[in-house]
């Protein structure tokens, strides 16, 4: 096997400093987060990938977490929890799981079912590779700069350059979680995703590593079995090429939230900065900027991801997990597997018309695929019976590697 190129590694001390003090000041304001501890498991001088900090329950009274240990493997916790008849337990906080919603496994323990989906059948197979690609070029546009620009030229008309105010348009790219860009959800997923897969390969990667090409070995081959993917709102023309080469040659790219891949940004490494280049409805070429298209592979990303951004649903008729309409992907390709339909209906004060349709669907991309999950995970990444949908999603579509 070639060896994998070398991932730059998010600092984990900043990375762990930074996690804990957005969860100890949002356990003053919000409980979702009640009785969370943080696990790291890291070498820092290690030249190896570095393992993600995981969000695991601290909660004493679960019978499966007393049966099995995060290192028991996949056939032992299955065993213990399938004899046991408990539900499985929820990185950071006591799922909200209503009653019956609870895991089904087979005698054979290769099948899976929950009351909101059919049975799916895979293999539970170990050493699995996911990458957990965290937002921060969406992370560095959040924070304090294009929307600032955004909100004061808000009634810009098209056909006028701006020349002012354009250092908005750029910014600092740390490693941060990000509230605004899945950072904190897409830890909380971690711990639940170490549950399933004990024996996976985890890895921490940033838009910057993706787009220095990390996520391939030095022949070009894929590094990773399953890429998952949050708030990556903002991304560059490399980044964006890269993942879609990924699942091209194989790989099982997962979308967690919607509005993802809507505008393209530069990545100036030296400077560690990010500036707007052209999407949500702006163009930049550093000199002024103007109005131009709101999403900037439109066209393209429909080919291979299979939707689009939409922020025009009043409400879902199908709405097993209590989400509320936030930022979505409407499907866009007619070779979409609807895995999910959420029964969308459209706000009365847009201007569309027609209906749209609004899913988890998987799309097949010539030897790979896309999973994704249509709705804006974050939102509901704490609700038991969406962890247990997406817990179905992995062993069905991402771990099919044999023990």
């Amino acid at each position: 096997m070639s060896e994998p190129r070398r991932v730059p590694k998010i600092c984990l001390k900043f990375l762990i400093v930074s996690v804990m003090i957005i969860l100890f000041s949002s356990l003053c304001t919000n409980s979702v987060f009640a009785g969370v501890s943080l696990r790291v498991n890291a070498d820092s001088s290690s030249g190896n990938y570095p393992t993600p900090p995981l969000i695991l329950s601290t909660l004493t009274n679960n019978s499966i977490m007393n049966a099995s240990s995060l290192n028991d493997s996949p056939q032992s916790i299955i065993n213990n929890m399938r004899n046991s008849n408990d539900t499985l337990p929820i990185p950071g906080k006591q799922p909200q799981i209503l009653p019956n919603k609870n895991y089904i496994f087979s005698k054979n323990k290769s099948e899976i079912s929950t009351p909101t989906i059919s049975s799916h059948e895979g293999e539970f197979g170990k050493g699995v590779r996911i990458a957990v690609v965290m937002p921060t070029f969406t992370a560095a546009a959040y924070d304090n700069s294009f929307y600032v620009f955004y909100h004061k030229y808000i009634n810009v008309t098209r056909g006028v350059n701006i020349t002012k105010d354009l250092n908005l348009l750029s910014n600092k790219v740390t490693n941060k979680p990000s509230l605004s860009a899945s950072g904190i959800a897409m830890l909380y997923l971690l711990g639940n995703l170490k549950w399933v897969r004990p024996d996976a390969n985890i890895v921490f990667l940033t838009d910057q590593d993706v787009d220095e090409g990390s996520i391939f070995q030095v022949n070009g081959s894929n590094t990773f079995d399953v890429i998952i993917l949050g708030h990556q709102e903002y991304v560059t023309q490399r980044e964006y090429d890269n993942f879609k080469q990924f699942v091209g040659s194989g790989g099982t790219m997962i979308i967690l939230d919607g509005n993802v891949f809507y505008a393209e940004v530069k990545y100036n490494s030296n400077t560690d900065t990010i500036t707007l280049i052209k999407g949500h409805s702006w163009a930049f070429n550093g000199k002024s900027a103007w109005r131009s298209v709101n999403e900037r592979w439109e066209n393209e990303t429909a080919q291979w991801v299979g939707s689009n951004y939409i922020s025009d649903i009043s409400k879902f008729s199908n709405n097993p997990f209590g989400y509320s309409p936030h930022e979505e992907q409407y499907i866009t390709n007619p070779k979409d597997i609807i895995l999910l339909n959420y029964n969308a209906t459209i706000s009365p004060s847009t201007n569309r018309t027609g209906s749209v349709v609004v899913a988890t669907y998987e799309l097949n991309y010539l030897k790979g695929r896309v999973i994704a999950l249509g709705l804006y995970s974050d939102d509901i990444i704490v609700n038991g019976a969406f962890d247990r949908y997406f817990d179905s999603l992995i062993l069905q579509y991402a771990v099919r590697t044999q023990d």
